[in-house]
């Protein structure tokens, strides 16, 4: 039998040669594919949430995985619905369904995404960016700011109800397009057409791939795929024309007057001439030889950058709709797609505004204008204040009730995070210095809700736990807090502040940084030496896990139990433990040491 990295090799070496996929369905059988999955899934904080059955991955064991194979060589596994919730839209009251698939589902969901990642990875347009390997919204950012300088038009697209809309016989269709192998796309259309359960009442799934699911994200890119290849082939070749533009006659006859009034020794008047001429663009905005039109997508939302007249943006627009109407059953959004002018209104695009800078007196070394045409990413007004308003009540900072019966050290550590993780989504815009209010809000609420928590004021929150923090950037002013542990054992650290707000062009959000080949996790390891890491048995090993460490302090407040001690030594969420093990930990019962540890 095949590893993982040789089968996943063998589909990626396919999809680079444009081969057809055929009897895939077969590799279904191999377990080290499932163990590579696990390894993969197991971390999710979904992983221990139940689906329509109480199953979770908690329990995850090799008998486990063979009894999915054995199903699957049968033809009789069956996909249960998915328990359906709904959960809140960022900065809006309506609510979105989310699908919660039962443990085994979501695992052999991974082990189908990593077959299609691998097989058409190489195959998708370089304008795509969503749920990829290796790119992210930072990368799509990065390509708008480095590429398209010079636009005149920004067209933002957004396709309603994108995922709950994918039709299943065009999505089908499009698989089978390269996929020659029916039990495979058997199995794939049985999970579209699995349904879920709304307060335990069947509901059939008639369209779109379920949120939530693994396999949706890979399965929304091959269906829009079509898209990206629809712009490339058809609308670039047919609205990209022209080498550059022509030079603007009107720049060119103020530059010959500045240099005829320099050589007669009219300065001044030379000098104007130059200070209008920098007024004008040096070549011709409307040249009608000229035309660039530049795409990019990250999942449902795509951009384009169009060098122009509106006319033939609104003409872009119009096919692009056509397109996804007619060829793949999808509708665009009216109220989301807009066209822009970038210099006059920002185009928003992945959380960020997107301009076209417009200075004419600030000048390079060459005395170029440098900064006219260049893309400009912004942090929005309305997003920092709406990250602003979670901290305010009133307009006045207010303390976090719900985080009161923390420690110091997670309320510090929890502030810590959610301000770095802004200030890193934003770290491409130009205007991150926006964020200052942000962190004056922030820390205003942190030493509230730490003065709440020990009954005593924020001058003493200040003068008990106010440092100097070290970075790279340089010293700063923040608040530290240090929690001291056993002998030979670091201590824990929690720090508020030192984070820099200057722009980093170069800065990577990775939205799929685990390789889809690679050596295998310690987890897999562990479950692979197939025995009982409490008591040496190697019978019905299987794992057990926690939600997170934090609740292992839950377990054992007064006297931890054994398995609680190594759990917590080992800073893991997960232990090997046999089935007898597993069924004393759930029953509170006392536990086994290994033989090496009595």
């Amino acid at each position: 039998m095949r590893n993982a990295e040789t089968v996943l090799g063998i589909i990626h070496e396919r999809g680079q040669r444009g081969l057809p996929l055929e009897d895939v369905y077969r590799q279904l059988f191999n377990p080290d594919l499932f163990l590579k999955a696990y390894g993969k899934i197991y971390r999710n904080t979904g992983a221990m949430t139940p689906g329509a059955t109480g199953e979770t991955v908690d329990g995850m064991s090799r008998a486990k995985i063979d009894t999915i194979i054995s199903d699957l060589r049968y033809e009789r596994y069956q996909w249960m619905p998915a328990r359906r919730v709904y959960i809140e839209k960022k900065n809006s009251l309506k609510k979105r369904p989310l699908g919660i698939p039962r443990w085994s589902d979501k695992l052999l969901q991974e082990v189908i995404r990593l077959i299609l990642e691998a097989y058409y990875e190489p195959q998708f347009n370089p304008t795509s960016h969503g749920f990829r390997p290796g790119r992210g919204c930072h990368t799509a950012l990065s390509e708008i700011y480095s590429k398209w300088v010079g636009t005149k038009w920004f067209v933002e697209g957004d396709i309603a109800q994108c995922f709950d809309s994918l039709n299943h016989t065009v999505l089908l269709t499009i698989l089978r397009e390269k996929i020659h192998d029916n039990r495979f796309l058997r199995l794939i259309e049985n999970l579209l057409k699995a349904g879920y359960l709304e307060e335990w009442r069947y509901n059939a799934t008639l369209s779109g791939s379920p949120q939530g699911a693994i396999l949706s994200p890979i399965l929304a890119n091959i269906y829009l795929d079509k898209l990206d290849k629809f712009v490339e082939n058809e609308l670039i070749p047919k609205y990209n024309r022209g080498k550059a533009r022509q030079p603007n006659p009107e720049w060119q006859r103020l530059q010959g007057l500045a240099q005829r009034l320099r050589k007669k020794g009219l300065f001044s008047e030379a000098h104007i001439a130059r200070k209008l001429m920098q007024q004008v663009p040096s070549l011709d905005p409307q040249d009608p030889n000229y035309r660039r039109l530049r795409y990019v997508r990250y999942a449902d939302d795509w951009l384009i950058g169009f060098s122009g007249p509106r006319q033939e943006a609104e003409e872009i627009k119009r096919l692009i709709g056509n397109f996804l109407r007619e060829n793949l059953k999808l509708e665009l959004s009216e109220t989301k797609t807009l066209i822009s002018h970038p210099r006059t209104e920002a185009a928003r695009f992945l959380g960020y505004d997107i301009v076209v800078l417009n200075n004419n007196q600030k000048l390079d070394r060459r005395g170029h204008r440098s900064i006219n045409g260049q893309i400009g990413l912004k942090v929005p007004p309305d997003v920092v204040k709406s990250k602003c308003a979670r901290f305010l009540l009133h307009g006045k900072p207010i303390h976090r009730a719900e985080l009161i019966h923390d420690s110091v050290f997670s309320i510090v550590a929890h502030y810590q995070q959610e301000f770095q993780g802004i200030v890193e989504y934003y770290r491409l815009a130009y205007n991150l210095h926006q964020l200052n209010r942000l962190k004056w809000v922030m820390e205003r609420s942190l030493t509230q809700t730490l003065a709440h928590k020990l009954r005593t004021s924020v001058s003493t929150i200040y003068r008990r736990y106010q440092t100097t923090l070290q970075t790279r950037n340089g010293p700063y002013i923040g608040l530290q807090v240090t929690v001291e542990r056993g002998e030979g054992q670091k201590p824990l650290i929690a720090n508020w502040g030192g984070i820099s707000l200057k722009r980093n062009m170069k800065a990577v959000l990775n939205d799929s940084p685990l390789q889809t080949v690679g050596p295998r996790t310690e987890l897999e390891c562990r479950l692979l030496a197939n025995t009982c890491e409490l008591c040496g048995s190697q019978e019905n090993v299987q794992v057990h896990h926690v939600r997170a460490l934090k609740d292992l302090q839950k377990e054992g407040r007064n006297s931890p139990p054994y398995w609680v001690q190594i759990m917590a030594a080992r800073q893991r969420k997960t232990l090997i433990v046999c089935q007898q093990c597993h069924m004393d930990i759930h029953a509170g019962r006392a536990t086994q040491r290994t033989n090496t540890d009595m």
